[in-house]
């Protein structure tokens, strides 16, 4: 896939989006957020061959041909990283594909994801791998593949590690089943430490959570839903934290979501073990009492949590045991979520959304400032796979996020660029928006960027 003859740039334009490649660019009166540089400021940035060459007032040169986009305070961050998302390609293009999957990634504001192996085939050799990097190059949109832990993703037998780690992987993944087996998640630990990788869990005790399709508690018994336990999570998250201990290796604990997971995590880091975690906007948003309406849409796993939940996994972004803000982007098709509760599949869609709700539920309340958003949108994720940080440095590459911290804005599925419509936000006002990313030579803005590009 090239996206310099692909219809992507069409379709984005066809809708309003600005979408060129330009090797000259000047954000005026920018808001410049970089945690990891120090920065916090209003200033001009100029951009040439894709790299950043001045940070400061600039004065245009009419001798050259800039594109020059007057952002007036708005917030210019380190591109976006979402190291959780369900691209589905291949096997199920009814669902997503790499295109319109990385078309919802830059709307979303994010130059980079990280797609999960619960494809059809599963990414869990070295072949499917380097199929999706050649899928998706040339997209504005960097795609890192994460690799199955187990063949075929049965959690059984470990997966070639090395010989995934040289095609690129650098993290490992069952996302959407757990690995029951202890004995073989420690032998992917101690392998995947001789290359620095690091495993990303699923949390779920499969005889625990037995066909559960919400939280247990006294929600589930009033709706009469089958009870999914959080204890379900939280014990192999505890596992986990141990193994990860015990190998050295490095654990990742993916959308967390239950005050007991949460609290494991926060005493593993303190005894100094190799865990990360994430959460989704989803569950430090929601409580398991959205399911009263038997919406599908509020089902998801690990499914919504208690107020004491959410509550926990806004106290954890607070405090750094969470590290990461990711979406588990799981696009279904309608006809797959138009059944009862109970035959759904689990999942929403995220990407498009996130950033927004980020803003109404951590940001306007006071938990986060926008610079911790950053660092758990941008900074954290690349760190904990190992790949090069972006930041706003002068000579860095222009790998940047644009939002508008103040375009107030209604949710519409029918506006997404994912071909998934689970969103579990339809019709939330969210209080700010990405308007575009510059990322890999390309400029993508959003029509809701009134009066940006010059």
């Amino acid at each position: 896939m090239s996206w310099s003859t692909d219809k992507a740039a069409d379709i984005m334009s066809q809708r309003g989006w600005h979408v060129a490649k330009t090797s000259k660019v000047i954000l005026r009166d920018a808001r410049l957020i970089d945690p990891s540089a120090g920065l916090d400021e209003i200033a001009d940035l100029l951009i040439e061959r894709g790299k950043i060459e001045q940070i400061g007032k600039i004065k245009e040169d009419n001798s050259k041909d800039f594109k020059v986009l007057e952002l007036n305070g708005k917030i210019v961050a380190p591109g976006f990283f979402d190291m959780h998302v369900h691209l589905r390609e291949p096997g199920r293009e009814d669902k997503e594909t790499i295109l319109t999957g990385t078309m919802a990634a830059a709307a979303g504001g994010f130059t980079g994801v990280a797609c999960m192996p619960n494809t059809d085939p599963p990414l869990d050799n070295v072949g499917v791998v380097r199929w999706v990097y050649e899928m998706a190059s040339g997209a504005p949109v960097a795609v890192h593949p994460i690799a199955a832990i187990t063949k075929q993703r049965k959690g059984n037998e470990i997966t070639e590690i090395s010989e995934l780690y040289q095609s690129g992987v650098r993290a490992l993944s069952n996302d959407g089943d757990s690995v029951m087996n202890s004995e073989v998640m420690r032998r992917a630990l101690e392998y995947s430490s001789m290359h620095d990788m690091v495993i990303m869990t699923h949390s779920e005790d499969d005889d625990l959570a037995g066909n559960g399709v919400m939280r247990e508690g006294e929600v589930s018994t009033r709706l009469g839903l089958t009870p999914w336990p959080s204890l379900a999570e939280s014990i192999h998250v505890a596992r986990d934290t141990l193994l990860a201990k015990f190998t050295g290796g490095r654990i990742h604990v993916s959308h967390i979501s239950s005050l007991d997971s949460i609290e494991a995590v926060r005493q593993g880091k303190a005894q100094n073990v190799n865990v990360t975690s994430e959460a989704t906007p989803h569950h430090f948003s929601l409580t398991d009492e959205a399911c009263t309406g038997y919406d599908t849409n509020f089902k998801m796993n690990p499914p919504l949590g208690t107020p004491e939940d959410r509550d926990a996994v806004i106290e954890g972004l607070k405090d750094g045991t969470i590290d990461t803000i990711a979406t588990d982007h799981a696009p279904h098709t309608t006809e797959e979520k138009l059944v009862e509760f109970d035959r759904a599949p689990f999942g929403v869609v995220g990407l498009e959304t996130a950033i927004g709700v980020a803003a109404k539920k951590l940001v306007n309340p006071g938990h986060l400032e926008w610079k911790d958003i950053v660092e758990k949108m941008s900074i954290n994720p690349r760190k904990i796979m190992r790949l090069p940080v972006v930041t706003i440095k002068e000579g860095a590459v222009a790998d940047l996020t644009l939002i508008d911290p103040e375009c107030t804005w209604t949710v519409d599925p029918a506006d997404f660029f994912t071909k998934g419509r689970n969103t579990p936000f339809t019709g939330w006002d969210l209080p700010a928006r990405p308007i575009g990313i510059l990322s890999r030579g390309w400029i993508l803005i959003s029509p809701a960027a009134e009066n940006v590009v010059g």
